[in-house]
């Protein structure tokens, strides 16, 4: 994939594996815990200020979860899903948009039918390779690492609109500092 001839219009997202190192934590309560790469929240900031919503697409369904979709105001979460091909399919539809206007970054098998569908789709370098041989392309960063925000990154720079979109980010962090 060399260039992309527009960004996408919605960007879908697995959690487990991309956001996170795939780990699943607990403490002796039996609380769970996840640990989140600060860094991905950057690429959720880089797409609304390109206009491009989010969408949260996972097997799990935790609070974790919610909290931090609601912390970066990602306002399309679906928890639980066993088959996020058929929910991303009517997001799409609510959206009106199709498929091929999506991109999508995942990991493991329950992503396989998803990545072969969106217009641009992306595992990250965690990946077992019968589920990354399924994306166009594979990020250098495991998830958990800042995957995500180089999802982004990518997307961005193949489109030409990375450096409008760290421009416009400077402008918002500035407009904070006053």
């Amino acid at each position: 994939m060399n260039a992309l001839p527009a960004l996408p219009r919605l960007v879908m997202t697995d959690i487990d594996g991309v956001w996170t190192d795939g780990g699943m934590y607990y403490d002796q309560t039996g609380n769970e815990w996840k640990k989140f790469n600060t860094s991905d929240s950057a690429g959720v900031v880089f797409l609304r200020l390109s206009g491009i919503p989010v969408a949260i697409l996972t097997g799990e369904d935790t609070r974790i979860v919610a909290s931090r979709a609601a912390k970066l105001r990602i306002e399309h979460v679906y928890q639980g899903v066993h088959n996020k091909l058929h929910v991303a399919q009517q997001l799409c539809a609510s959206l009106g948009i199709g498929l091929d206007e999506t991109a999508y970054i995942g990991d493991d098998v329950n992503d396989i039918p998803l990545l072969r569908a969106a217009g641009v789709s992306c595992s990250p370098a965690n990946a077992p390779d019968y589920v990354a041989m399924h994306a166009h392309f594979t990020t250098r960063l495991r998830g958990g690492e800042g995957a995500f925000r180089e999802f982004v990154e990518t997307l961005l720079k193949r489109s030409g609109k990375f450096d409008e979109a760290l421009r416009l980010y400077a402008e918002l962090l500035e407009s904070q500092n006053h």
